[in-house]
């Protein structure tokens, strides 16, 4: 189904109906992950694929809107090529500082977070970003793993909003992608990010409660296949991203 997400105008003051520490606590529990992806499309494609009801059956849209909760760095290094599953790196980062497992150490010194490291000329370690993300009229947070091609829009838009005085949870955000293309003239999607409105003062306070709950849970997610190197992939020379030939 192809649509266009839009506000119900209720804000996210339904958050106040609901005990997040109590509910994310029992419905997470035993659970991997526990939140649901949006996904990023390959190939130049512009709409994102949202969770639907029905898990066979997601949702497609050219653009939507969400606050973000919180964003952190991923990073991740496999000794054998990486084919699928659950399987933990070799060695991986959630703060891109500092890698844990082998070789582990500080991550802007590690030569396998250098590009020509890898395949293809990218880097061995792979570098994404995870945001958290609460659309309107929803109880619980998405995750949106940004690739490395996207990576730098997002860095612009996020020191706009702090050169206004905001933060990236003080404002609804709009996501959208555009087709970009490499030096050889591989086309890959590119995510965009705008300003949709700003959180009223009595939805600030509760997505500010959110976002700690959030930030305590995210160490909860691990390393998964959306975020590790995918099976055959091309990769950008120039940015890292991984995409597939048109």
């Amino acid at each position: 189904m192809n649509k266009e997400i839009t506000t119900t105008g209720s804000g996210f003051l339904a958050l106040a109906d609901l005990d997040m520490n109590e509910s994310m606590a029992e419905e997470l529990e035993g659970l991997e992950g526990g939140f649901d992806r949006v996904k990023i499309p390959a190939g130049g494609a512009t709409m994102f694929e949202l969770p639907g009801d029905d898990a066979d059956e997601p949702e497609t849209v050219k653009e939507f809107s969400a606050v973000i909760l919180y964003h952190h760095p991923v990073l991740q290094y496999y000794k054998e090529k990486y084919t699928g599953g659950s399987n933990p790196p070799d060695c991986g980062s959630f703060d891109g500082v500092n890698g844990e497992g082998d070789p582990g150490g500080v991550c802007a010194k590690c030569p396998l977070n250098q590009f020509g490291s890898g395949e293809n000329n990218a880097k061995a370690c792979k570098n994404r970003r995870r945001i958290f993300l609460l659309r309107e009229g929803e109880m619980f947070p998405l995750i949106l793993s940004l690739p490395t091609g996207s990576m730098k829009e997002f860095s612009r838009y996020i020191k706009r909003l702090l050169s206004k005085g905001r933060k990236s949870n003080m404002v609804v955000t709009r996501f959208s992608l555009r087709k970009a293309t490499n030096s050889s003239g591989i086309a890959y999607s590119q995510a965009q990010f705008s300003i949709d409105r700003p959180l009223t003062s009595e939805e600030q306070i509760l997505i500010n409660s959110l976002t700690e709950q959030v930030k305590v849970y995210s160490r909860r997610v691990g390393f998964d296949a959306e975020e590790a190197a995918e099976a055959a992939p091309l990769v950008d020379p120039e940015t890292g991203e991984v995409i597939e030939a048109l």
